[in-house]
């Protein structure tokens, strides 16, 4: 029997299969479903900035309707710590599930987050991950000022906790390598490749906004795989793949190019935590078929700096799509 197990943020997993951070994971029994089919780990629903501004706001409209000002500081207080309990509450109760818990924050920059790591660390999480979701949208804004704000931030972060620290990323930097380079300086120990950002759709009946499509198809890990491959022993981190992994096959390839874990979120909501079990085995049938013993033996043998012809991996496919030059 193939063995599935793989390290990832140090952490040992018994197979590559993440829960990503969602509704699945929002809560104690989310935890124990994925356990109960069989994850390698979990990602918390991320606690979000904005939903601590949002219960500041509550506390700014109490003081508009007549609290002592003196009142400010508690009621500000108040509504920071209503949201951390909540999610300490989540990390501690996610933990009896029995896997490796994977905290997740999602921020737009530096501030109260360093606070929030450390506590998380108290309560027993057995790592975190980072998740920088902000988007840059000024035109006076360069993009060293962009990168200075997420580094700012991961500087702030490791410094308030001994967690093993995962950053998840958008692709939608000037260079990838070099910000992946510098997070593992600063002390990150994985990268999450990619971050799903918010779809945006506009209702042409009502000229509204409205959002766009929320969960994957099976065909958008591309990026995923090829920066995967790219960036594979060529950073001092753990690679996770994020976004279209909907089966075993996905899953075999991205560990193929390097990933030490896949992490998975709208194949579970379409087919239910079963879909665990059921990829796991199709793994394990294909790695022994192939007479492939352990994840460690297949990760990384598609990277780019074991391949004879690297350009495969960069531009050479577009231009014999575009121009038929092989």
């Amino acid at each position: 029997m193939a063995d599935l197990s793989t390290c990832y943020l140090g952490l040992k997993l018994k197979n590559p299969l993440v829960v990503a951070a969602s509704g699945l994971t929002a809560s104690a029994e989310g935890a124990r479903k994925a356990a109960a089919a069989g994850a390698g780990a979990i990602v918390l629903k991320s606690l979000f900035e904005e939903q601590l501004d949002a219960e500041l706001a509550g506390a700014e409209a109490a003081l508009a309707q007549g609290a002592h000002p003196e009142a400010w500081d508690f009621l500000k207080g108040a509504g920071t710590e209503e949201g951390a309990r909540d999610y300490l509450r989540l990390v501690a109760g996610a933990k009896e599930a029995g896997l490796p818990v994977i905290a997740s924050l999602n921020c737009r920059g530096a501030g109260r987050w360093a606070e929030f790591a450390g506590r998380i660390e108290e309560a027993g999480a057995d790592a975190l991950e980072l998740n920088m979701g902000f988007m840059p949208a000024s035109t006076e804004e360069l993009g060293e000022a962009v990168e200075e704000r997420l580094f700012t931030a991961l500087r702030e972060v490791r410094a308030a906790t001994k967690l093993p620290l995962a950053l998840k990323l958008g692709s939608s930097y000037s260079s990838l390598p070099a910000v992946a380079s510098e997070a593992a300086r600063i002390g990150v120990q994985g990268l999450v490749l990619f971050n799903r950002f918010y779809r945006l759709d506009v209702d042409l009946a009502g000229l509204t906004l409205k959002a766009g499509a929320s969960r994957s198809s099976g065909s958008e890990y591309g990026e995923s795989l090829r920066w995967i491959s790219i960036l594979a022993d060529r950073v001092p981190c753990d690679l996770a793949a994020s976004t279209g992994i909907h089966d075993a096959e996905t899953a075999l390839k991205l560990v193929a190019a390097g990933a030490s874990a896949v992490q998975l979120c709208s194949v579970i909501y379409k087919r239910g935590f079963g879909v665990l079990g059921e990829i796991a085995r199709a793994m394990g049938d294909w790695m022994d078929g192939k007479g492939v013993a352990s994840v460690a033996e297949l990760k990384g043998r598609l990277a780019q700096w074991r391949s004879g012809d690297p350009a495969a991996y960069l531009r050479l496919q577009y231009i014999q799509a575009l121009t038929g030059i092989s």
